[in-house]
């Protein structure tokens, strides 16, 4: 099970990856770098892996989910902050 869910994980992260680069082939308002697939691949690969490990290791299951909420909580708010800027930080993109 522990491999079957890394797979689902990567292959969710290249799915949500080609999101952007299959909108960017028809409108010009997505405008993502290599550097953003990098940045947001890492983040989405780095989420998921965080909650595969808080699955495998929190015996609790309302700890279990909790703690992947906080999890998916932080991850939204960096990418709220690096995508528009919410807390008007210096790393907010345009």
């Amino acid at each position: 099970m522990k491999n079957k869910r890394r797979i689902i994980i990567v292959t969710s992260a290249i799915f949500l990856l080609l999101l952007p680069l299959v909108a960017m082939e028809f409108t010009s308002d997505v405008r993502w770098s290599v550097f953003d697939f990098v940045i947001m691949g890492i983040f989405l690969l780095g989420t998921g892996l965080i909650c595969e490990l808080i699955l495998r290791k929190v015996q609790k299951t309302r700890q279990r989910g909790l703690l992947c909420v906080a999890a998916l909580a932080v991850f939204l708010l960096i990418w709220a902050e690096l995508s528009i800027g919410i807390f008007i930080a210096p790393v907010a993109g345009d």
